[in-house]
């Protein structure tokens, strides 16, 4: 990631105009003022959840870093393709997700994912995802300490159909609204609704069945 950053000092009133601006701002002004430190910021800003995001997706922090990096120069040199009706953030991540597909590809790597991150945006539901599967349990003498609990779910995530696998990180592992979501991947927010409540089924009874066999 520090390769792509070259931070810079800045006064105060220069940081504020920085920090105050929003991401579509900040991409205006590299676009067409040529504003390298206005791209700067924006690397800062998603550094961390960005590069979470890929690790998780990627379940490897070196090849995160790689695909982090190709990622930001995609949105560098591409940067005009950008639609300033739309959000960046949407647009990142799914310039982002396709490198990390691509990347899959061309190494035949299986996606895995760590299960440390909660979930929702505005109307939706927050919590982990974790405590969305213990609401869906009916048997009362269901008990499972949270890392028995996180290695079966991170198992069972491993063995979704693709298409529910890159709904789950978007929505329950990056905290993205599902119009984001879907815009990401390209389908109607109902698709992705449906294929949430999907995962979440089949997480829920892949748990349970586990569990049933344990005991």
């Amino acid at each position: 990631m520090a390769g792509l950053v070259n931070k810079a000092d800045k006064s105060p009133s220069e940081a504020f105009y920085y920090s105050d601006a929003s991401d579509e701002q900040l991409l205006e002004r590299f676009n067409f003022q040529g504003d390298s430190h206005a791209f700067e910021v924006l690397i800062h800003r998603y550094e961390a959840p960005l590069f979470n995001y890929l690790y998780r997706y990627l379940g490897n922090r070196e090849i995160a870093e790689d695909v982090f990096q190709s990622s930001f120069l995609q949105v560098y040199s591409k940067s005009d393709q950008f639609d300033p009706s739309k959000k960046f953030k949407p647009w990142l991540y799914t310039v982002a997700t396709n490198q990390a597909i691509d990347y899959q590809r061309r190494n035949h790597r299986k996606t895995t994912v760590s299960l440390d991150a909660s979930y929702g945006g505005d109307d939706e539901s927050t919590g982990s995802l974790q405590e969305i599967l213990e609401s869906a349990e009916k048997d009362p003498s269901f008990s499972m300490d949270t890392a028995e609990q996180a290695q079966l779910i991170r198992a069972a995530v491993d063995e979704l159909p693709a298409i529910l696998k890159e709904t789950v990180y978007l929505v329950y592992f990056e905290d993205l609204k599902y119009k984001d979501a879907a815009d990401i991947l390209r389908v109607p927010v109902g698709t992705v609704k449906s294929r949430l409540h999907a995962a979440m089924k089949k997480l829920a009874e892949k748990l349970a069945d586990r569990q049933s066999v344990d005991d």
